[in-house]
């Protein structure tokens, strides 16, 4: 499914050269779940980025469902983007004038589904994450965990096959951040290939396999029975 060959991604602060990712490889199959764990700037985001097609490497290659994609046009990786991939991130990024409903239809909007499909879709994930009375309400009026719960919905209403949350439970309580986990679990019992970046060790030992980076680099990759 995920094919990464000698990635190579650098960033200049100042004339300082950061090397984000150092010549990685990584073969993932459908249905993986990983945890990508390591310190501060040690490239799990970018690498996370990198994934979903939202950067571009320097050098290597980067096959996605046996697609080369590093030298694509940007229209052709969005493409990519919508059909294979959802995005799980600690802020949320729910737009604040836009219902719970509102928010998980725009990625739909944005590819062109029909308002009657849109709400339909929309309903059905709100009601599987058991979030249908709050449809109506915006960001501001939802808890932390419902509102991670929305971000979750909108990144899985057009049924991706690849699932990124980059620290997923990092802004939640105890008790939301252990439902926010079940569901995320759920999907990859379902077939979702759930790659999870956390500082969290607890939480990156109930993925299946895990990844430790330190200075753009994939130091270790191991794999276990998980949770």
């Amino acid at each position: 499914m995920i094919n990464l060959q000698g990635i190579c991604k650098t960033f200049y602060l100042g004339e300082q050269a950061v090397h984000a990712l150092d010549h990685i490889d990584l073969d993932v199959q459908q249905g993986e779940y990983l945890s990508v764990m390591g310190p501060s700037g040690s490239g799990k985001s970018t690498l996370l980025n990198m994934l979903g097609l939202l950067d571009r490497p320097d050098s290597g290659s980067y096959q996605l469902a046996n697609i080369e994609t590093a030298q694509l046009p940007e229209v052709e990786r969005a493409e990519l983007r919508s059909q294979y991939i959802g995005f799980v991130f600690q802020a949320y990024h729910l737009i604040p004038r836009l219902n719970a409903r509102e928010n998980i239809e725009m990625p739909m909007m944005l590819a062109g589904v029909k308002a009657v499909e849109r709400r339909r879709l929309a309903d059905e994930v709100l009601e599987r994450l058991a979030i249908s009375h709050r449809a109506e309400h915006l960001p501001k009026q939802l808890s932390g965990g419902e509102r991670q719960r929305v971000a979750i919905a909108r990144a899985i209403v057009r049924k991706p096959t690849i699932l990124l949350a980059d620290e997923p439970t990092g802004n939640l309580d105890s008790r939301s951040g252990e439902e926010v986990m079940l569901m995320l679990e759920q999907l990859n019992r379902e077939g979702i290939t759930l790659f999870m970046v956390t500082h969290d060790t607890k939480l990156g030992a109930r993925a299946h396999r895990h990844l430790v980076m330190v200075d753009g680099k994939i130091v270790e990759d191991s794999t276990s029975d998980g949770a």
